[in-house]
């Protein structure tokens, strides 16, 4: 009795490290909005820390620290890669990177396009994720004179035009 108990635990305390170090659900959020103060539009991004770190590594063949100052800029060719913005007549918008916050959990990206205002008709191109992870779902919520739109990016919807 006392073997199949312990028998118990150990694979219940295995399945439990398990599910800590993986997760089935992939999501990501960007925000979009207009600054009226700076006259330029802001993304924010949020995505999961491990599963960047482990795009990354599978794209490059080594091992990545997002904390470090030598991982920046392989994650922005990245995201500049698989996130765009156009204009209603597919003119690509200028994002400009401005920084990345990463803890333990998430990596927070911010850019911008300055001096631009999005209208209705702009076209967001984002893969981010998608292209690694067939399960990634990314949200958009975009804020336009003053209320707020969702868009959902997945395998099958990977651009679409803002409301």
């Amino acid at each position: 009795m006392l073997r199949r108990l312990r028998v118990v635990v150990a694979t219940v305390l295995t399945l439990a490290s398990t599910m800590s170090h993986a997760h089935n659900f992939h999501m990501g959020i960007a925000d979009i909005s207009y600054n009226e103060r700076t006259g330029s539009t802001e993304i924010v991004h949020t995505y999961t820390a491990h599963d960047l770190a482990t795009l990354l590594t599978n794209l490059y063949g080594r091992q990545f620290d997002l904390g470090r100052a030598d991982s920046e800029a392989p994650l922005q060719r990245y995201v500049e890669k698989q996130f765009t913005i156009a204009d209603k007549d597919g003119k690509r918008l200028p994002l400009q990177w401005v920084g990345v916050k990463v803890d333990a959990d998430s990596v927070v990206i911010f850019q911008e396009i300055p001096s631009v205002k999005l209208t209705q008709g702009s076209r967001i191109h984002n893969g981010l994720l998608i292209d690694f992870l067939p399960s990634q779902k990314n949200t958009v919520n975009l804020q336009t004179n003053g209320a707020t739109k969702t868009l959902l990016f997945d395998q099958s919807s990977i651009d679409q035009i803002a409301p």
